[in-house]
């Protein structure tokens, strides 16, 4: 195929720069009114918060779920855990029994026993002596080990949102809003 060349001044090569400039916007800049950009909420998501815009959204189709049969079986912990280690151990894999993965996750969950453990310990030698500023402070440290490691494996509310496994709750301001549409629609 051959380059075209125009005259710069001439009608032609403005028609090709507008529409050149145009089709290059179309294909290449996100974010535009109606484009659907990178960042769109998704259908579901906008249904579970209620609608907050008020817009009309379009009906979820629903896709092929893959539901995996949680498995009951508890594993061994892989090194010695403490009490309250055991104890978060059972409970974190009875409760996360339908995403976790005993193959893979086993790790993650054993950082986390292990840091609750040190947790506790960490807790009764501050509570026995609390000039101990060292131990407070290395105790805050662990608590945020350990929100990050619960998040990691899906027990914080928005990694279980990201899952799907979370109780969807019908708000009291759905309903609210629900209302205030009606009585403005109704007294256009």
């Amino acid at each position: 195929m051959g380059c075209v060349s125009f005259d710069r001044g001439s009608a032609a090569h403005f028609l090709f720069v507008a529409w050149n400039n145009e089709h290059l916007q179309k294909d290449f800049v996100m974010g535009g009114k109606g484009s659907g950009g990178s960042n769109r909420k998704p259908v579901e998501r906008k249904l579970r918060i209620g609608n907050p815009s008020g817009r009309k959204l379009p009906a979820v189709t629903k896709s092929a779920e893959i539901i995996s049969l949680p498995n009951n079986h508890i594993p061994d912990p892989l090194r010695p855990l403490g009490t309250q280690g055991k104890n978060l151990w059972n409970q974190v894999w009875q409760s996360g029994a339908g995403w976790l993965k005993q193959n893979m996750d086993v790790e993650l969950v054993q950082m986390l026993c292990e840091a609750q453990d040190e947790r506790m310990a960490l807790r009764y030698k501050v509570l026995e002596n609390s000039s101990l500023w060292r131990e407070r402070r290395a105790l805050r440290e662990v608590d945020r080990q350990i929100i990050t490691l619960l998040g990691q494996i899906g027990f914080s509310p928005s990694e279980r949102g990201l899952l799907g496994t979370g109780e969807t709750t019908k708000h009291e301001f759905s309903d609210l809003n629900k209302r205030i549409a009606e009585k403005r629609s109704s007294s256009r």
